[in-house]
């Protein structure tokens, strides 16, 4: 089909363009580069980094295009790159149409150094476009024992963290809660590190290899080095004791554990002749009282800064007992506990030659954690927005009330505040969950300014005290959230639809912090491996993901249990994340749902062990009748752990069977993995796992049907089923028990907990009944989305009736409905990451519009579906490096369609399929479609 467009592609060029063989215009140009799905990284430890471009038309009205050849060139510097002086690597002219995830083959890479790399690309008609911008990547240390610098502490700790966990029963529901001790903590101060040195010459370049554990801010001469916040990102640091006696206990045979560290070129920042480097260093995941945490360590600090002189030699500045450390102004911080910071105790300079440092304190060594030296080549938590308040009022007992009107996670910054020194400042976050406080000690010098450093707070609203005079322009609230850009926009005539989608999208914003996603970012700020993979689609349908989906599925793969293929609630692994089989399922659907959506194979062969232990692990909890049912113990004990065992959560009225959920998964996972292995061409795995998959099917059908009622049971019982798949036989009896179960008995509302709510919509728009869906999502009373707004959300909730946590984005799951029913945008699994899209959307009689736009790895593909009149108008966009099948809907068989005014059978790059079940459907290559159904 293909060719045969190519060849009309190329005879309407020869009719509309002149060719000219010398200065002619490339149609398309490469945009956007990325390596390993990051925008320059600055850190690599990979020998053979990925390197991705964008070919964007260079006009709307171009159409059939595509990347004919590629050349790459890579230099060790900008100046040779753009000189043409090519070092490095010359790919030369490539034939190839691929520019997504093209592997570097140039000379190997070097420790430490940076890389600077363009493209030129060839179109359809072999004209080469001008160069890319230019994009690099730096490189970290390859090597264990390059690095040279030493873990530093503060004297005042000791190496083990504040709490210890103690042995203790877990909570089962509707049992009395057993009585626990309450403990108070010791609380430190965050330690300031400090190094002052010379340089021996004259710089040319200067990169810093740093880390902190648990957070940290390094400075050098003063200022602040970068604008990341919470690093590094939140990993299986190192091997912790008594996490075996833990509520939810399990033993420590990790396959890995890892530190990340990043880097940043300071060159700039150094001065001739003397200089002082610094860091402040907070407790974060990794010394914290928290009952969620099982703490690794006290706080320590690691700096390696490599100096390269013109004269081309090397000095190396390195963190050891040469340096000094004190008492910083934070008093107290902690993620869950917050931050107290006195003022008074601020040391002027404490990062300059103007600092004495002779009274400062020697610092003291401290253990290596266990976990390898990794690269942090993953996006970094920043502050992604800023908010001034909606409102400001002094109220009666002489605090004030400050509303930024939607809810974030972040902080308020406090700017050119006044008090007397020692007055204590305190802004008291409005939340229904659990916040640390947030307290500033003045030292009464005048317009002063403080904002936390190492926890985060979830609010909308705060109550502050202990201010006399306070104005709007003195507050600040700072949203701040793992780097990870909105990319996509979908808007309806439905304004309750939209208002859906924002709610749920500043949810799971607020939910990325360290390069994980949590539950809920106030009361656990846990990385629930079930919450994830729930809403992994919709995240990915909404943002670019793929740098943060590729570390969190590693701290997946690094918390599974070497030997069993178990894989935890929770990764990277706390001790208060309670799940059961579909969290632990993470670990087969998030690979394989990044592979069709991101195209990223390398995904599935890093994760297909991990993906076959998984299934593997599974299996020994089938039942004499082929299903699973899961009763985990904690270790040493013989009673199943209710919290290690869920099957669906927080319904609106009861959950399904479990072995009916965990059966569901099974087959889920064993389905995945056997479409993983026929990507990876594993034949024999493929014939085993697909078998498992259809064994676990026909088990669930025998077991969990009721023929008598006709039904597989309530709650989503029925949408597991269907999702499953049914006899022939019963098909349509369980389609029509599961429309009277949502229309009848529950009203026309969704019945389901978070498993059940991702397949709700969806199921029921791919069975014939889309209706039910749209009046579902379209509900404002109890339960559904609309409930929620109409009490005045601005995120998302945990449960369909308010309780608990006000910020939970695991039902977002649901919200592809939107895209990928609404607006029909789909990907197909055998040409993955959108290469071939297929737009199918399913029109509902009480929507007149739809929009849906995403940057998916080849560009920006649209669909836009309008109602006119009797007829709809259909707007496709396909970028180049994809194509796409279009089905178009028809009222009516005899339906006239015709493309941009021209009937289809005279429109270029297309080629008309046929009518099939009330669509019109044609395939076209690269451009923007308008189809006219009248």
């Amino acid at each position: 089909m293909r060719k045969g467009i190519l060849l009309k592609a190329t005879f309407a060029y020869l009719l509309l363009t002149v060719l000219i063989s010398c200065g002619e215009r490339a149609n398309i140009k490469p945009v956007g580069l990325t390596c390993e799905h990051m925008e320059n990284p600055a850190v690599l430890d990979i020998q053979t980094p990925r390197l991705s471009w964008i070919n964007e038309a260079v006009s709307d009205q171009i159409k059939g295009e595509y990347q004919s050849a590629y050349r790459i060139c890579v230099a060790s510097s900008k100046d040779k790159l753009l000189s043409d002086d090519i070092d490095i690597w010359d790919s030369g002219k490539v034939l190839s149409s691929d520019s997504y995830l093209v592997s570097y083959q140039g000379k190997s890479l070097e420790s430490t150094n940076d890389y600077y790399w363009r493209v030129m690309v060839w179109d359809s008609r072999d004209t080469a476009s001008p160069w890319s911008e230019v994009g690099h990547w730096g490189m970290g240390l390859l090597a264990a024992n390059e690095w040279e610098a030493k873990w530093i502490g503060a004297p005042w700790q000791g190496e083990a963290p504040k709490r210890i966990i103690e042995p203790r029963p877990a909570v089962v529901p509707g049992a009395p809660r057993p009585r626990v001790q309450q403990v108070t903590y010791p609380s430190h101060p965050a330690p300031l590190f400090r190094k002052s040195f010379s340089l021996k010459g004259e710089v040319a370049s200067a990169k810093a290899f740093v880390t902190g554990l648990g957070y940290f801010e390094f400075y050098l001469n003063g200022k602040r080095v970068g604008d990341d916040y919470l690093v590094p990102n939140f990993t299986n640091y190192s091997n912790r004791d008594m996490i075996e006696v833990a509520p939810i206990a399990i033993d420590n045979n990790f396959r890995d554990h890892r530190v990340m560290y990043l880097a940043y070129d300071v060159t700039d920042m150094l001065k001739k002749q003397e200089n002082v480097a610094g860091a402040i260093v907070g407790d974060g995941f990794y010394d914290s009282t928290s009952r969620w945490v099982a703490s690794f360590g006290s706080p320590r600090f690691l700096c390696q800064l490599e100096v390269t002189y013109k004269d081309g030699s090397k000095e190396l500045i390195c963190s050891d007992e040469s340096w000094k450390v004190k008492e910083s102004p934070i008093v107290m911080n902690g993620v869950y506990d917050g931050e107290i910071y006195d003022a008074t105790k601020e040391t002027a300079g404490w990062a300059t030659v103007d600092c004495d440092d002779s009274g400062w304190q020697n610092v003291v060594l401290r253990q290596a954690p266990t976990g390898k030296m990794t690269a942090h080549t993953a996006p970094t938590d920043k502050i992604v927005e800023t908010l001034q308040p909606v409102s400001l009022t002094k109220l009666e007992d002489g605090t004030y009330e400050v509303d930024f009107g939607v809810e974030i996670s972040g902080w308020i910054r406090l700017k050119g505040i006044r008090g007397n020194k020692g007055d204590t400042l305190d802004v008291k976050y409005i939340c229904e969950s659990p916040l640390g406080v947030q307290k500033y000690i003045f030292n009464g010098t005048g317009n002063e300014t403080y904002a936390p450093r190492f926890t985060w707070y979830v609010f909308s609203k705060a109550i502050i005290s202990g201010i006399n005079e306070l104005t709007s322009d003195m507050l600040l609230a700072e949203a701040v959230n793992t780097d990870v850009p909105v990319t996509a926009e979908f808007k309806t005539s439905n304004e309750l639809f939209n208002k859906i989608n924002t709610i749920w999208q500043r949810s799971q914003l607020d939910n990325m912090h360290g390069g994980i996603v949590s539950d809920c970012p106030h009361r656990e700020r846990s990385p629930y491996t079930g919450d994830g993979q729930v809403a992994c689609v919709t995240v990915m349908y909404n943002f670019d993901a793929a740098a943060l989906y590729q570390k969190w599925i590693r701290d997946m793969n690094d918390a599974q249990n070497v030997e069993t293929g178990y894989v935890p609630n929770g990764a990277p692994w706390q001790p208060g994340c309670g799940g059961g089989v579909a969290w632990g399922s993470a670990m087969n659907i998030m690979p394989w749902e990044y592979y069709v959506h991101y195209g990223d194979r390398k995904m599935l062969a890093d994760n297909y062990q991990a993906m076959k232990d998984q299934v593997k692990y599974m299996l020994t909890w089938l039942t004499k009748d082929g299903t699973m049912y899961s009763q985990r113990t904690n270790i040493n004990s013989t009673q199943p752990n209710y919290w290690m065992n869920l099957g669906d959560w927080v319904s609106p009225y009861e959950n399904p069977s479990e072995e009916l959920v965990h059966t569901f998964y099974l087959w889920r996972c064993a389905d995945f993995t056997a479409r993983a292995a026929k990507a990876l061409n594993r034949n024999e795995d493929y014939s085993y796992f697909s078998k498992v998959a259809g064994d676990v099917r026909n088990a669930f059908n025998k077991k969990f049907y009721d023929a008598e009622n006709k039904t597989y049971g309530d709650y989503g019982s029925n949408i597991f089923a269907l999702v499953v798949g049914v006899p022939e036989d019963r098909y349509e009896d369980v389609k029509n028990t599961l429309r009277k179960e949502i229309t009848e008995t529950y009203g026309g509302h969704l019945h389901t907990g978070i498993f059940g709510t991702q397949f709700f919509f969806e199921t029921l728009a791919a069975h014939g009944m889309n209706e039910v869906a749209y009046e579902a999502m379209n509900k404002r009373d109890f339960p559904s989305f609309g409930h929620w707004i109409e009490q005045g959300a601005t995120v998302t909730w945990e449960h369909w009736d308010g309780r608990g946590s006000l910020n939970h984005p695991m039902f977002g799951g649901s919200l592809t409905w939107f895209y990928r029913t609404l607006a029909g945008v789909n990907t197909d699994e055998n040409e993955p990451g959108f290469r071939h899209i297929i737009v199918k959307p399913v029109i509902t009689a009480k929507m007149d519009d739809v929009y849906y736009s995403n940057k998916i790895p080849y560009g920006k593909v649209v669909s836009e579906i309008k109602k006119k009149g009797n007829g709809l108008e259909m707007n496709v966009t396909v970028p180049v490096g994809s194509h796409a099948t279009v089905y178009i809907p028809l009222q009516n068989p005899s339906a006239v369609v015709t493309e941009s005014g021209r009937a289809l059978a005279g429109s270029s790059f297309m080629e008309e399929v046929g009518n099939e079940n009330g669509y019109k459907v044609v395939k076209v290559e690269q451009g923007k479609y308008t189809f006219a159904v009248q």
